[in-house]
């Protein structure tokens, strides 16, 4: 269920704004949308994972409390972000 660490690495270096950023928004919601992507997709094969459903929930709205940050603060840096996502269709 967690992701693995090379596909975080992967993740963090694609959506890294410089060398070190682990920690950007950009960064922390496209782990997060990982997480969520995993965890979607083991809750399909598990469906009385309650546990599992509840961290969930608390990723997705920890997610959506990025995104609604990144939006009111830099509305660019978010639509380049929820593009690249593939978010909000």
């Amino acid at each position: 269920m967690a992701i693995e660490s090379s596909r975080k690495a992967e993740v963090i270096s694609d959506f890294a704004q410089k060398d070190g950023d682990n920690g950007s928004v950009e960064v922390q919601v496209a782990v997060l949308t990982e997480d969520i992507q995993n965890l979607t997709e083991h809750l399909k094969l598990h469906r009385k994972d309650f546990a599992s459903r509840r961290g969930l929930v608390n990723k997705v709205g920890r997610r959506s409390r990025l995104l609604r940050y990144l939006r009111t603060k830099h509305v660019a840096r978010y639509r380049t972000l929820i593009e690249r996502l593939g978010l909000r269709h």
